[in-house]
């Protein structure tokens, strides 16, 4: 029997994850290598949210304010992503490169916040005698500063790049493996760091932190080259005027799609992470779980968020409309926040994990088609594509943050009054400030759910993909 190359080449597409997200303009090779800035942005995510944050407070002694503070200031730069996108979009280089020196530059700053943390950490932590007061502070504020401006423009000006590298039909695909390689990053980053930091000391943590900065260059180096053509444009064309960014805004929020789109997704977000910080102690508090039946809650999160993701790639590989899914991802979403609230007069553990995987479900679910819409946002007018992705990650990452802080107040200012006896007997219970965040995370989720179903009737007539079926992806990848 004569096997054809067209044969050969269905069977690769089948056995292998996401070779079918390669097309002529981007091969899977080069797909590959670009995929790697987010192996470098999740590993910093993991250094900056898990290890430095338990350093910090565990073993240097620093006040949890004051680390609570250090965590922020990355957030606080998010709001600027949407401008690092529209540089990125209008940049004009003698030799015809727009993302590569954005890619670049947010390279060097990612380096350059994890080179210099451990020894602003330890000035910080007091390991440094210093006179110049408030050293530390300022030193530690600076680096996570430095390293969360180099994670916002290497994300921003990456994910631009593969969305204009891609297909239309590739382009959901290529969203899957970058949110796979952003979960490897942090997955792999965790146990490597956490391995290697398990005999704590000051001169160990500096190797561990910037060997980090040194895996960061060299990810994102091997992940840019050769992934723009040189195409070297006149003085003409580099003196042309340029959009400017209010104008571009503008054009990009007004009375469009892309407009309510952000404002589906700084709602959706702070629905689903106001719990972020209440869930295990929820679960110890309320339903007296120990500390390792606790940490098992993120095992179970990840897993419904996985799951999530896998139906999304299956579905998006189908054709399906991303606005729908998003709306899908919020139903699951008021399921999941009901199940946690009624596992508390219930007491039954088993409701309160069941909660929690949904939980994990809807939120991924949710993620993954907002950032597929964005990502597939034709590219015309005054907004690019850079300006729009960027636009999704600071509504997305200030959402989150706000949430998180705004989770965390309530509940403790509800509880305060609760406990007081203000509200009378039934409510002088903790259960009390765990339940109002959560019935406020549901109406927020029927708000994101109104603002969505514009977007949702208007894709009736004009579906936001229409791709055909690609095959094999994450809903068939053994995770």
């Amino acid at each position: 029997m004569i096997v054809t190359r067209s044969q050969v080449k269905s069977i690769g597409v089948r056995l292998l994850p996401f070779s079918d997200a390669a097309s002529d303009d981007l091969p899977l090779g080069q797909l590959l290598r670009l995929a790697l800035f987010q192996v470098s942005v999740g590993m910093a995510g993991v250094m900056l949210l898990g290890t430095l944050n338990r350093v910090m407070i565990v073993e240097l002694s620093v006040p949890a304010t004051l680390v609570a503070i250090m965590v922020a200031l990355p957030v606080l730069i998010a709001p600027f992503r949407a401008l690092l996108g529209f540089k990125s979009d209008n940049y004009r280089s003698a030799i015809g490169w727009k993302r590569i020196p954005y890619l670049w530059f947010g390279t060097l700053w990612q380096f350059g916040g994890l080179a210099v943390m451990p020894a602003c950490l330890l000035v910080l932590g007091g390991d440094v005698t210093h006179d110049i007061p408030f050293a530390g502070e300022v030193l530690a504020a600076l680096a996570f500063i430095m390293t969360g401006l180099g994670m916002h423009m290497t994300q921003t000006a990456g994910l631009a790049l593969a969305a204009d590298r891609a297909t239309d039909e590739t382009r959901p695909r290529v969203v899957a493996l970058l949110y796979v390689m952003f979960l490897v990053g942090m997955g792999v980053s965790a146990i490597v760091i956490g391995w290697l930091l398990r005999d704590f000391s000051g001169v160990l943590l500096i190797s561990v932190v910037q060997g980090c900065a040194v895996m960061t260059l060299v990810l994102n180096v091997i992940a840019l080259w050769k992934q723009e053509r040189v195409n070297p444009m006149s003085k003409e064309e580099r003196a042309a005027p340029t959009p400017s960014f209010k104008d571009a805004w503008t054009d990009l929020t007004h009375g469009g799609t892309a407009g309510r789109l952000l404002a589906v997704v700084f709602l959706g977000t702070m629905a689903f992470n106001m719990q972020d910080v209440l869930l295990e102690p929820y679960g110890g508090e309320i339903l007296g779980l120990s500390v390792s039946a606790t940490t098992l809650l993120t095992a179970t999160w990840a897993a419904g968020a996985l799951a999530g993701f896998a139906l999304a790639a299956r579905v998006l590989s189908r054709g399906g409309n991303t606005y729908r899914m998003a709306s899908m991802g919020l139903l699951a979403g008021i399921a999941a926040f009901c199940t946690v609230i009624f596992a508390a007069p219930m007491d039954s553990t088993l409701l309160f994990f069941i909660g929690a995987s949904l939980i994990g479900f809807g939120g991924g679910y949710f993620a993954i088609s907002t950032l597929t819409a964005a990502m597939t946002l034709p590219a015309e007018g005054l907004a690019g594509r850079g300006l729009a992705l960027g636009a999704w990650g600071a509504a997305q990452a200030t959402a989150a943050g706000l949430s998180t802080l705004i989770g965390g107040a309530t509940r403790d200012s509800v509880n305060m009054i609760a406990m007081s006896g203000a509200w009378g007997e039934a409510l002088q219970t903790p259960t009390t400030g765990y339940s109002v965040v959560y019935h406020i995370e549901i109406a927020l989720l029927f708000a994101t759910l109104i603002v969505l179903g514009r977007l949702v009737s208007q894709s009736r007539t004009a579906p936001t993909l229409n791709q055909k079926p690609t095959g094999l992806g994450l809903a068939d990848f053994p995770t």
